[in-house]
């Protein structure tokens, strides 16, 4: 067992979002700390960072989740995992219908840039067609180039040396309706497991191709270092596409991304 006093937590506020927000992340990780100090249980700690950039309605998540491109429409997904067996994604939030500032300055951006044209998503041109293909607004097809796709996430090890894991998008923009990316796919988006904990921001519909955090994970479980692992992870995609990677093990806890990514760090021991 580590010492009561040894806990390590790095927080994510999404590729392509940028530092000024880190002050959000750092806020998130310090509610971490906290509840490593009410609970002692990592999986408690990370939900507690997540639901506080939930909260902030900053991030794209919770509250700062993006308008689909109808305006109204809010598609999420969020989704947990420890090494004490515990699995799950998040399904039946109840209603909210309340719509901020942030939110729908960002819609109306996207609004603006419409163009009549499909958007060249990084990393998926040939698959950007299935939006005339499978358009299933009620509103006429007209895209803006892409917006959005951020998540935020959190990585723990708390003082027992059990690991967590936990994520929340409010997906990306444009998309079609139903679209579920990378967060709530186990070994995707997000990943904990005996040699620690892994989570994965960008564009989902890449991070699934490598199974990324499960990938990662298999390189920190044999032995590389963190801060390489998420490199090498980084680096499988080109850097036209948005990836982002935190990882915690049992000595180290790191951020890596090909992009702007708040971000924050806190390490105890």
């Amino acid at each position: 067992m580590s010492n009561t006093q040894d806990h390590a937590i790095v927080v994510h506020g999404g590729a392509g979002s940028p530092r000024d927000y880190d002050d959000g992340c750092r806020h998130a990780a310090q509610r971490a700390v906290e509840e490593l100090g009410i609970s002692a249980d990592a999986l408690e700690a990370a939900i507690a960072a997540v639901v506080a950039m939930e909260d902030d309605g900053r991030f794209n998540a919770g509250s700062g989740a993006v308008l689909c491109l109808d305006g109204a429409t809010v598609e999420m997904d969020a989704a947990i995992m420890d090494t004490r067996g515990r699995l799950g994604a998040a399904i039946g939030h109840p209603a909210h219908t309340d719509i901020s500032a942030h939110q729908r300055a960002a819609h109306e951006k996207v609004v603006r840039e419409l163009a009549g044209r499909v958007p060249a998503m990084p990393g998926l041109s040939p698959e950007a067609k299935a939006f005339m293909r499978f358009w299933n607004y009620q509103t006429p097809l007209d895209l803006p180039a892409h917006a959005a796709c951020d998540t935020v996430g959190a990585v723990v090890r708390g003082p027992d040396g059990h690991f967590a894991v936990a994520l929340s998008t409010g997906g990306s923009a444009p998309s079609l309706l139903g679209r579920v990316g990378d967060t709530p796919i186990i070994g995707s988006g997000f990943y904990a497991g005996p040699a620690g904990a892994v989570a994965a921001t960008g564009i989902g519909e890449q991070i699934v191709r490598h199974l990324l955090a499960r990938t990662v994970y298999g390189w920190i479980e044999d032995g590389m270092p963190v801060a390489q692992a998420l490199e090498r992870g980084v680096h499988l995609f080109d850097a036209k596409v948005p990836v982002g990677l935190i990882a915690v093990s049992r000595t180290e806890a790191h951020a890596h991304s090909n992009q702007d990514m708040p971000h924050a760090r806190i390490v105890a021991s």
